[in-house]
């Protein structure tokens, strides 16, 4: 889920490949008893496969961590260009578009039963692996229900109440956020959030109800002022001198998630394996308030497989089988993520999951009510690109000395440059 420029070269991805990918390709005659699976790394997609071994050990699992989500969508691109393909890839949220733009590439899931199953997933998540002519590309594994992680006794010790209610009655909006970030630095000469590029910006701006493209696939990140206002509390959150300016996932978020060189962090659902795992001597310390605005989703992927997989059937059989609703029910007892799957979120191991890590917080609950007033907004070849060049913009103007009253213009450029506008 890293956000990390996708602006590789095609050099390094090349050697990428060279040094990660065992082998694939061909389209067809495999041996059906095992198959290829591309990954990207830090979210323990091991797991998953040894889950699936215990049902199936007669199927063997080439698993790949390829790297970022963003490094492992440059992969496939060179790959699907006449390289070596998986049978199996997972394709983060923001980078499905660019593939669902090509669905020649892909085995249209339909032809394996996508059909069949279609109606158990959220119907605006499945929409998004849908190409022009109605091809399947991918079956969506999870999404990214939104909610903020704080630490308790650093609220505590500046004087905030640390009742996750109350906490949430603190920033119904993401002004009020960045005011209750003041009070905490006032009291305490610290740090309040991580960083404003992520845990500011890019939620606001995926509460919106149109992005970077309008619904009819045209772009208009530089026009739509839900856009701008998003940006605009970026810019503000990053000179307000409430944040740590340690951006999500270096060595320095994590070492300062740890040390509690900040109490609060925009954490998804399945950012909270990441917490535990990052800082696992917190314990009882963090519990879970609602996102300011109410609702919002962070993240996601999907499962696809390329048209020249040898083991098309045995990528499919694992899909049917880990993405089903009792799969991913399964998967968010392993690790918390949330599932695509509605028709679990009634179940009791997830309605009335308590997080003992996060002061027993009904997180399955909390995630599932943050869904619910999302309104789904087109995602283009370029959003990720686009949504790249903004945060580093504000991440400039937080860490490096960028100067807020250009960042906007600064950014608009750098888009055009990425995407060739």
């Amino acid at each position: 889920m890293k956000l990390r420029s996708p602006l590789l070269c095609v050099t390094a991805v090349l050697a990428l490949l060279t040094a990660c990918t065992p082998g694939g390709g061909g389209g067809g005659g495999g041996d059906g008893k095992s198959f290829e699976f591309w990954s990207f790394a830090a979210i323990n997609q091991k797991l998953t496969v040894d889950a699936y071994k215990t049902k199936r050990p007669d199927i063997e699992i080439k698993l790949t961590e390829v790297g970022t989500s963003t490094e492992t969508a440059q992969s496939l691109t060179t790959a699907l260009a006449g390289g070596k393909v998986p049978d199996l890839v997972l394709i983060q949220g923001d980078n499905l578009p660019q593939f669902v733009e090509q669905p020649q590439n892909f085995v249209d899931l339909r032809t394996l039963g996508a059909d069949d199953i279609k109606g158990d997933y959220l119907d605006w998540v499945w929409k998004q692996s849908v190409a022009k002519d109605g091809e399947v590309l991918g079956v969506p594994t999870d999404v990214g229900g939104m909610a903020v992680a704080y630490r308790t006794d650093l609220f505590a010790a500046a004087g905030l109440p640390t009742d996750p209610a109350q906490v949430s009655a603190l920033w119904p909006t993401w002004d009020a956020f960045i005011e209750t970030g003041k009070r905490y630095k006032q009291a305490t000469g610290k740090a309040f959030t991580d960083n404003a590029a992520t845990s500011v910006f890019y939620q606001a701006v995926n509460q919106v109800s149109e992005k970077y493209y309008s619904d009819d696939r045209k772009l208009v990140y530089s026009s739509n002022p839900q856009v701008r206002a998003a940006f605009d509390l970026g810019i503000k959150a990053a000179t307000a001198g409430i944040t740590a300016g340690q951006s999500s996932f270096e060595s320095a978020w994590s070492a300062g998630m740890a040390q509690g060189q900040y109490a609060a962090v925009s954490a998804p659902s399945w950012m909270l394996n990441t917490i535990r795992s990052t800082a696992p001597d917190t314990k009882g310390k963090w519990n879970i308030a609602t996102i300011p605005g109410g609702s919002g989703n962070w993240g996601g992927s999907y499962l696809a497989i390329p048209k020249r997989a040898k083991n098309p059937q045995a990528a499919w059989d694992y899909i049917k089988e880990m993405q089903s609703p009792k799969g991913q029910l399964e998967h968010f007892t392993r690790v918390g993520a949330l599932p695509s799957t509605p028709s679990v979120y009634e179940d009791a191991q997830l309605a009335d999951s308590k997080d003992p890590f996060f002061s027993d917080a009904p997180t399955g609950k909390i995630y599932t009510d943050s869904l619910l007033g999302l309104k789904p907004f087109y995602i283009g070849p370029d959003s990720a690109v686009i949504g790249q060049e903004f945060l580093n913009s504000i991440t400039n103007v937080e860490q490096s000395g960028g100067n807020p009253a250009t960042a906007w213009d600064d950014a608009l450029r750098a888009i055009k440059i990425a995407i060739g506008e």
